[in-house]
């Protein structure tokens, strides 16, 4: 039997966090995909919120945003981000530190159009993170949008996704007596082999 049996089993970090995520959707009342994403801003101050996970691929990590927001600025300032996912039902997580890079045109288009249309429409209005008066100056401004894009609103220029590729990533597994089990793999950049380790709880 090898070190990294059961849940940790495979050579694949990115298909782990797909096989999680799977089990975490038949288990987690909400929100199975929902990440704690940390960033910093232009003085080095970290900041911390949530936002859902749109995509596992086989490189990296996609969440969609407005450009124009808080994080959205952080992480263009920075080029790096962090996040953590979270499942009380399972007792595990998973953490990810890497690069940041924009996910623009088609891919971002399609998503898009995926969305609702008051999601869609919802995006055209909100100056997201800056300051509001009211709650309804912003749905009045819903309303103006619709009459403007109507039913079929396309992808805002200030909108779109991020995609973090990792450098680290670290599963984390409830043990008893709080012996938890954990497995970090890291690698310096993309192209190169990962290191698996375990680490001390």
């Amino acid at each position: 039997m090898s070190e990294r049996d059961g849940i940790f089993a495979g050579d694949d970090p990115f298909a782990i966090v797909r096989r999680w995520l799977a089990e975490a959707e038949l288990t987690e009342p909400n929100d199975p995909n929902a990440i704690a994403l940390s960033t910093v801003d232009s003085t080095g101050m970290p900041n911390v919120r949530m936002v859902l996970l749109k995509d596992v691929t086989d490189t990296g990590f996609t969440f969609y945003t407005n450009f124009a927001s808080a994080k959205g600025m952080e992480l263009d300032f920075a080029g790096k981000a962090a996040f953590v996912l979270h499942w009380k039902s399972l007792r595990r997580q998973i953490r990810v530190r890497g690069h940041v890079s924009l996910v623009d045109g088609p891919v971002a288009d399609a998503y898009f159009a995926s969305r609702s249309l008051k999601s869609r429409l919802g995006a055209w209005a909100s100056r997201q993170s800056q300051p509001l008066g009211s709650r309804a100056e912003l749905m009045a401004e819903v309303a103006r949008q619709t009459v403007q894009h109507g039913t079929n609103p396309p992808r805002p220029p200030f909108w779109g996704g991020f995609n973090i590729t990792p450098v680290e990533i670290e599963f984390w597994a409830d043990g008893t007596f709080r012996l938890h089990d954990r497995f970090r793999w890291r690698r310096p950049q993309e192209d190169m082999a990962w290191d698996v380790l375990r680490l001390s709880p």
